[in-house]
């Protein structure tokens, strides 16, 4: 849970407080794992976190009071909980052993969730080649490596004394006798020995959540008598990657259930293939099937799982560039592109379920003496304010891409100015905050933009951030987003790689813009911007040929 900005003084608008005591340094001092946070964002939740504690200090005198026992020994006991959290994260040993333990539990975590759509795959006691081939894929995106899969499967077999699904071989038709005639209707008898409701019609996909998971359900063929807690547990789960709440996915259940609770139990011969006295198949590779699937249509497991983000940070650190950016790794994620709150434009909807992999962003703006490093006729065009270390401003989005392949060319990787769903996916993060700190811009040390210093109709008199105009790159560690780019909201408007057009609403995966004239998107808010334009999902344009002493860039790294 990240720290919420403010911090609330009641304990009971925020949960992060309960986490003083977890085993998790990281969720001690509520950082996320994720993003790999730094030292100074390790210091300064400590710091904020252990200021909270200490105004609860004058509730030891009070323990009638119903906020003491709400906090009851986190008063006596937080500061020491913290500060040994602060201790571990700053020692690269310590860390390393606590980043150890936290991948050991995502591991655990995807095996389980693995194991859960095992289950549910032989819930007739026969897993399908599909099915396997399926579960190897859902696996895979978890973050799992394929022989730990097909261990977890060989166990559950053996386990459950269940079996590979092997085709019968075709049948010899005998030749027919004059005079004779075949009835077709012999191979499907009733079978008095079924038990199992027979299934109901799936039906056809649809774009309605309810409607798709009902349908989804029905595939599984489940009846109450042998429907598991984990079974259940996994179809909720897939109700909601839909899109449904928890409750709306058990009344579905329960809906389903009471249907085929009250269909006849009968069956029909053949209706699942017996495996009994076949020996067993070999362990299916994982390749794409295109046949029908439970596994496949019924579970839609998460994109992009934990462990699997784990992995692409240890396997990306970050760097510089040899203009010395530093480069920030972004895991693999799905975010809500824009925003329905108060006061959100209409060009910010709809909201657009968006996934995202991964990349490298840079940590602040191109300053004035990155970009002179490439054009050196630059150096005329700062504005008298703004020494070398400002954000480099007059330069056009034509001139921020020429800069992105000098420097791909220089340093042999491939930099470009990011996507829009990039930079909104590195401003907010996964959990959809309105600034890139959190929920409200209420003082000065958060962000540049029209404050007190400056003379605008829209300036907010109250608040005073310490610049009149552009400030060095660096100036508001404390206004960093969750994977600690600073400077994403105000400063300078930042120019994206998409031209402008309208969210469809639909979800989609690393969307980019297919036009190639009109006007690019530019995000984050300026100096001269009001407060509610330095929102992660603002919206704003203007021709690519546009530059002014508010609109700079910065760079993204593909991977």
């Amino acid at each position: 849970m990240p720290l919420p900005s403010p911090l609330p003084d009641s304990p009971s608008r925020w949960d992060g407080w309960r986490n003083y005591n977890s085993e998790n340094p990281y969720e001690r001092l509520c950082l996320d794992y994720e993003a790999n946070p730094s030292d100074e964002q390790v210091e300064e939740n400590c710091r904020q976190l252990l200021v909270w504690w200490q105004k609860k200090l004058p509730l030891k005198n009070q323990p009638s009071n119903p906020v003491t026992q709400i906090l009851r020994n986190g008063i006596d006991d937080a500061p020491k909980f913290l500060a040994e959290a602060r201790n571990v994260l700053l020692n690269a040993e310590a860390r390393h052993k606590a980043d150890e333990k936290v991948r050991a539990r995502l591991k655990d975590n995807a095996s389980a969730e693995f194991s859960k759509f095992l289950s549910f795959a032989l819930a007739d006691g026969v897993l399908k080649p599909e099915d396997e081939n399926n579960l190897y894929q859902i696996g895979s995106a978890a973050g799992l490596v394929l022989e730990e899969m097909r261990q977890i499967v060989e166990t559950e077999l053996t386990r459950r004394e269940a079996k590979r699904y092997v085709a019968p071989p075709p049948p010899v038709a005998a030749p027919a006798h004059r005079g004779e005639e075949s009835d077709s209707s012999a191979s499907f008898s009733p079978n008095a020995e079924a038990t199992a409701p027979p299934r109901l019609a799936p039906g056809a996909p649809s774009s309605d959540p309810k409607a798709e998971f009902a349908r989804l359900i029905r595939l599984s063929g489940l009846s109450e008598e042998d429907m598991t807690d984990d079974q259940r547990d996994a179809l909720c789960n897939m109700g909601e990657n839909l899109g449904l709440t928890g409750g709306e996915a058990e009344d579905l259940i329960d809906q389903y259930l009471e249907e085929v609770g009250d269909l006849p139990m009968a069956g029909f011969k053949g209706a699942v293939p017996s495996a009994a006295g076949k020996p067993a198949a070999p362990a299916a590779t994982p390749v794409v099937n295109k046949g029908p699937s439970r596994v496949l249509e019924s579970i839609h497991a998460e994109k992009f799982s934990p462990l699997h983000r784990d992995f692409e940070r240890q396997n990306h650190p970050p760097f510089a560039a040899s203009t010395g950016s530093e480069m920030l790794f972004v895991p693999s994620g799905t975010i809500m592109m824009g925003s329905a709150a108060d006061g959100a434009a209409p060009n910010e909807q709809p909201i657009t379920k968006t996934n995202i992999t991964c990349f490298y962003i840079s940590k602040h703006p191109v300053t004035n003496g990155q970009f002179e490093m490439f054009d050196a006729a630059h150096r005329s065009k700062r504005p008298g304010w703004a020494d070398a270390n400002h954000p480099a401003v007059y330069v056009s989005s034509v001139d921020a891409i020429k800069y992105c392949e000098w420097l791909s060319r220089r340093d042999g990787k491939k930099y470009r100015l990011p996507t829009e769903a990039e930079w909104e996916y590195a401003a907010r993060g996964k959990d959809g905050r309105s600034y890139p700190w959190g929920e409200k811009l209420n003082r000065g040390d958060l962000a540049n933009f029209a404050d007190c210093n400056t003379t605008f109709p829209w300036r907010d008199a109250e608040i005073n951030d310490g610049y009149a105009e552009t400030a060095p790159i660096g100036s508001y560690p404390r206004g960093a987003s969750p994977f600690g780019a600073e400077d994403m909201a105000g400063n300078v408007w930042e120019w994206c790689l998409d031209f402008y057009a309208p969210y469809k609403g639909k979800e989609c995966t690393n969307p980019r813009s297919n036009l190639s004239v009109g006007r690019r998107i530019y995000r984050g808010g300026s100096w001269k911007s009001k407060a509610s334009s330095l929102r992660t999902s603002t919206r704003n344009f203007n021709l690519p040929e546009y530059c002014a002493n508010d609109v700079g860039f910065r760079i993204v790294c593909e991977c």
